[in-house]
């Protein structure tokens, strides 16, 4: 059935192929109305004192990109460069306590 390195490998493939559906097809159908904190700050009547964070104007600000005009195409493609940006810092930690592993001493029983 192949090594167990190959299932890890067919595993993370298809966890991250399933992320980049859902990122991309299904969160353009998410609800637009606030939730959270945001719902929290409007029913209690402070939402009007909040101050605009830092990444405001960020290109991917409120889960849309910038100069993507369809609303729907927009999200959809936040959501696949988030699933891939956060994909790439996996990827990277994993390789870094892989390399300092292979450079630490082995356990003598």
């Amino acid at each position: 059935m192949g090594s167990s390195r190959q299932r890890v490998t067919i595993f993370v493939v298809c966890g991250v192929l399933v992320a980049l559906l859902l990122a991309g097809i299904v969160s353009s159908f998410a609800s637009s109305e606030p939730d959270g904190l945001e719902r929290v700050a409007i029913d209690e009547g402070f939402a009007d004192t909040a101050d605009d964070h830092a990444v405001v104007d960020g290109p991917m600000a409120d889960y849309t990109v910038r100069g993507v005009d369809d609303e729907r195409l927009s999200t959809g493609v936040a959501g696949v460069i988030g699933v891939a940006i956060t994909f790439a810092v996996a990827a990277g930690a994993a390789l870094v306590v892989r390399r300092s592993r292979r450079g630490a001493p082995t356990p003598v029983s």
